[in-house]
């Protein structure tokens, strides 16, 4: 069972998973983030971090909070752990420059909240 009081922590994680993505591809195009392999394997571990954190959140927390996309946070999650040998490099860019922030919005908000 999921405690509630965990919910926070793994709140701080997400946020840590996306401060690191931020760090690492600031000023980076496309071309370079999928030419240094240092830089894709770390953004592409952050984002199954923040999955597996989204995951652990408890459903109540969830269900609470139905304008954050939890399914599709934890579906790309599963999909980099039992995919990794076909990811599509244009679907994780895709998350860094048009999901992270909206994200990184919501979830600081939460974390204000509690």
């Amino acid at each position: 069972m999921r405690e509630p009081v965990r919910d926070k922590e793994r709140l701080e994680h997400i946020i840590q998973a996306v401060e690191r993505i931020k760090r690492y591809t600031k000023g980076i195009s496309y071309e370079s983030f999928i030419a240094d392999d240092m830089i894709y394997y770390a953004v592409v571990k952050n984002i199954e971090i923040i999955g597996e954190a989204a995951n652990m959140l408890t459903s109540d927390f969830q269900a609470a909070h139905p304008e954050t996309p939890w399914k599709m946070i934890k579906g790309m999650r599963n999909y980099i752990v039992h995919e990794y040998f076909q990811i599509d490099n244009n679907v994780v860019w895709s998350v860094v420059t048009k999901n992270l922030s909206e994200l990184e919005t919501q979830i600081s908000k939460y974390l204000a909240e509690l």
